[in-house]
Parts: C-alpha cells; structure tokens; sequence
C-alpha cells in the first residue's frame, strides 16, 4: 500500500523574492516559479508605473493566465474586448485568449499574476531585463516563445485603445 506524501509548503519572504526591471516603467517581482511549487503555478507581482506598455498582444497555449489587481487600474486585452480592472478585481484568461496588458492612460497598476499550472517562467522575466539592459538581443524574445509559451500577435483593438 502506498502513501501519499504531501508536498512541504512554499514560502518565499518578500525579503528573499528577486526584483527585475524590465523597462523603465516597470518592476517583476519573482515569486515562485513552477519547479518551487511542483508544477502547481507560477507567481508574479508586476508593478507597472503610469506610461508603462506593459505586456504587448500575446496568448498561452498550455497555460491560465490570472489577474489580481492590488492597486491602481489595470486595463486588459481579452480577445477583443478592452477590460478596466480596479483594485480587488480578479480576472482569469484561459489558454488560447489572446490578451494583453497596461495600466490605464495616466495609472499605475500593482498586480499579483499567477500561472497555472506553472511554467518555469522566470528566466523569461530574466530575459525581458537583460534585453532592457541592453544584454541580450530582442529577437531572443521571439525565439523563446516556445519554451515561455508566449504567442505575440498584432492587436489593432489594442493599438487602438487610446485613439
């Protein structure tokens, strides 16, 4: 007969979490990639500061996409709806949504954003800052979009959303 053993809790002190600039506008807070948390999700804490572009028309192909709006207003792309997300709101965008994200004209917007299951995404987010920096080249972006599963795409509704 075999038991099943309960993994051990995940706890990531704010202290210990790595934070990332991805922009001038924005900050990555790390939480807990997918192999911290056996598979279970990925976690984020994005602060992005009035005149961020935010995240640019994607989808995920294997994985939930959610949305916790802590401050701020957060406006997203779901499909080819425009949505204005205020404090408290939660938002959940299945696999194969197109979507994107930034906080609304004048903003700013702290969001706590969960994948699941998880995907070992930070190295991602790493990227994403190296690329800021000026380290790595842009088109990696692209050619990561497999092992990320991010999909980018051209949203004219969202390149429309201030006009």
């Amino acid at each position: 007969m075999s038991t099943i053993q309960p993994q051990p809790p995940v706890l990531v002190p704010a202290a210990d979490a790595e934070v990332l600039a991805d922009g001038p506008t924005s900050l990555i807070t790390l939480l807990a990639d997918a192999n911290a948390t056996h598979g279970a999700l990925t976690v984020n804490r994005s602060l992005l500061r009035k005149g961020s572009p935010g995240a640019p028309p994607h989808f995920h192909t294997r994985a939930t996409e959610t949305f916790f709006v802590i401050d701020g207003v957060l406006q997203v792309l779901a499909g080819e709806q425009i949505l204005t997300l205020h404090p408290g709101d939660l938002l959940v965008v299945p696999p194969h949504l197109p979507h994107a994200f930034a906080p609304a004209s004048g903003e700013e917007a702290d969001v706590l954003v969960t994948f699941t299951p998880g995907i070992a995404r930070f190295d991602y987010y790493r990227l994403l800052e190296r690329v800021y920096k000026g380290d790595a080249d842009p088109r990696e972006i692209g050619a990561s979009s497999e092992q990320f599963d991010n999909h980018y795409f051209d949203s004219p509704t969202w390149r429309g959303r201030g006009a």
